[in-house]
Formats: C-alpha cells, sequence, structure tokens
C-alpha cells in the first residue's frame, strides 16, 4: 500500500468542525457589535455603565436610556437584517439568481402600499405595522394565484415577471396616495417610512414580528437539503424525488412571511437581502445549511452597524434605506467586476 498523504487522514467531520467554528466566530462579532451599539449616541455611556444597566444597578438614566431605549433598537436592527439577510438567500438560492432579493415577488412594494394606505387612514401604528403585513402577504398571494393560471412557460420565469408587474402596480397606487396625502402630516410619515427606520422602535413592536420570523426560519431549516437540490433545477430534483412545486410554494411562503413581517416593523429596507447572501457564499460555500446561518448572522451585524451609523452621524438622523443603498450599491458592483462565473 502507498503512503498516506496528509489529505487522506483528515478528519471526517472537519467540514463540520470548520462550520461551528465560523458560527461561533459570528457569534462572538454580534455580541461585541450589539455591545458597541448600547454604548454609542448622542448619550455616550461607558463600558461599565452599560455593564451596570444590564444588571438594574448604577446610574438610573443610564438604565432608561439601555433598557429602554438601545435595547430594542439593537434588538430590532438584528431581528430585520437576519430576517432580510435569510430570505434573500432562499430566494436566490430557489431562483437560480444571484441577483435576486426578498421583493422580487413584490412583497416590499406590496408592504409599503398597505403601511401609506394605513398612515394616508391615519391608523394607529399597530394597525399600520398590520396593513404592511398583510399587504405584503397579499401581494405575494396574489403573484402565486396568478401564476398558478398560467400554463405552458417555465414556472419561475412566470413568477419573478409577475412580481415585477404586481411590484410596479403596488407602486403606483403608493405614487397616488402620496400625491393624495397631507404635505404638511401624512407626506413626511409616508416618505420617511418608505425609506426604512428604527427611530420610533419599542421592544412591544419586536415581539409581535419575532414569532413570525421564527416560524418563517423553521421550513427553510427543515428543508435546507431539499432547497439544495431544486438549485440544480426542476428536472434534477424531480429525478431525486422532489415535488419541486410543492417545495418551491413552501420556501416562497416562508421566505415572504419573514419579509413580510419585518419590513412592517422597519420600512422598506433594500439592498441587504440582495448583498449579504453574496458575502455568505464567499465565506461558507453555495450549501444552504451553512448558508442560511451564515446569512442571517453576517445580515444582522450588518444591519445593526448601519443603523448605528444612521443615528449618530449627523444631527439628524439618516434613513436606512439611504445608508444601505450607499454601502450596498457600489460593493455590488465590485461583485459583478470580479467577473465570476459561477455563483452556485
Amino acid at each position: 500500500m502507498g503512503r498516506r498523504t496528509t489529505a487522506d487522514v483528515s478528519p471526517p467531520n472537519a467540514g463540520l468542525l470548520k462550520g461551528l467554528s465560523l458560527t461561533g466566530g459570528l457569534a462572538m462579532v454580534l455580541v461585541l457589535l450589539a455591545f458597541g451599539a448600547v454604548m454609542i449616541g448622542p448619550y455616550g455611556l461607558t463600558t461599565g455603565q452599560v455593564l451596570s444597566a444590564l444588571l438594574g444597578q448604577g446610574d438610573q438614566q443610564a438604565q432608561i436610556v439601555v433598557w429602554n431605549i438601545r435595547l430594542p433598537r439593537v434588538g430590532a436592527a438584528l431581528l430585520v437584517g437576519a430576517a432580510l439577510a435569510a430570505a434573500g438567500a432562499s430566494y436566490q438560492a430557489l431562483f437560480r439568481n444571484p441577483l435576486v432579493s426578498p421583493d422580487i415577488l413584490g412583497v416590499s412594494a406590496g408592504a409599503g402600499l398597505g403601511a401609506v394606505a394605513g398612515i394616508f387612514l391615519s391608523l394607529p401604528v399597530v394597525m399600520i405595522q398590520a396593513s404592511a403585513f398583510v399587504g405584503g402577504m397579499v401581494a405575494v398571494g396574489l403573484v402565486t394565484l396568478v401564476g398558478s393560471l398560467v400554463r405552458g412557460t417555465d414556472r419561475t420565469l412566470t413568477l419573478v415577471l409577475l412580481g415585477v408587474v404586481v411590484g410596479a402596480l403596488a407602486g403606483a397606487a403608493t405614487s397616488l396616495l402620496k400625491v393624495m396625502a397631507d404635505p404638511y402630516d401624512q407626506l413626511p410619515a409616508i416618505t420617511f417610512w418608505l425609506l426604512g427606520s428604527l427611530a420610533s422602535i419599542t421592544t412591544r413592536d419586536i415581539v409581535p414580528a419575532l414569532p413570525v420570523v421564527l416560524v418563517g426560519l423553521v421550513p427553510l431549516a427543515l428543508l435546507r437539503w431539499r432547497i439544495n437540490v431544486l438549485s440544480l433545477g426542476d428536472e434534477e430534483a424531480r429525478a431525486l424525488g422532489i415535488e419541486a412545486g410543492r417545495t418551491r410554494l413552501i420556501v416562497i411562503a416562508s421566505a415572504t412571511l419573514i419579509t413580510a413581517s419585518v419590513t412592517a416593523l422597519a420600512g422598506v429596507v433594500g439592498w441587504v437581502g440582495l448583498v449579504i447572501p453574496h458575502i455568505a457564499r464567499m465565506l461558507v460555500g453555495p450549501g444552504f445549511g451553512r448558508l442560511l446561518p451564515a446569512s442571517a448572522m453576517i445580515g444582522a451585524g450588518y444591519l445593526l452597524v448601519v443603523d448605528t451609523l444612521a443615528r449618530t452621524i449627523a444631527a439628524v438622523e439618516v434613513p436606512l434605506g439611504v445608508l444601505t443603498a450607499v454601502i450596498g450599491a457600489p460593493f455590488f458592483v465590485w461583485l459583478l467586476a470580479r467577473g465570476r462565473r459561477g455563483w452556485l
């Protein structure tokens, strides 16, 4: 027998150990980023003040800032970033297209229309968020329903084109409501919401969204190997005994549920679900079992950093959608300039 090389004696679980170590590293980075975000703001806090406030001790004003202002906002940024990145990774794997983002099926446009309608009708904040959630789900439901009636064409292409159409119609309706809105009261609120913001987030806003996001993530995690097979194409999936249509609907419903819930919470925040899955794919590869948690964790950290910048770089808070576009667009151009032939 020939001599065994180093590759021959590598541990069989080396890939698993590498994935676990990367996940642990990302988790530690998230904890450090969250702690730093709690410290940073107009009312600066020291490490000792934050630790004392978390334990319910120390300066009363510091406790109020930490528990009532900073922690809810940090938690919301982590939740929204993780959800949008996870949904983006799911859509890109499902549609086998690196240019797909969570709003590909009109969910962001539908949610935006629902929220704008709620603001136009002067509904309370809770009802505006509910309207945004319903609007996003209705938009994707309409795309799926019409897509099921169209025969003789590529299923994936049909859904994407219908998503563009529904998104355009929702955008037109949103523009009409903006024209009709009160320019001194309603229009500023509509514009600020459509650009995305976590300025007025409270714990009561996060509590309803968190279980919805978790419910949407569970099927994506359970179907991770089927999503890998679907990324190869419908014919390969059927050859392996997977019902592509049903699996696709479950993935679309789950990713849409996640996107609609956080869009109702934070407004329309773009580029996160488009760019972050690319970064995660470069770190962990295309396997969806590793890609999903990596995308969620990187997306959470990314939006936390962006939100911290949004509330500190200027006297007036900068909308999240502006910063994510300013950061995400050049990065995506760089990705395209690299000229990689394959993305999976």
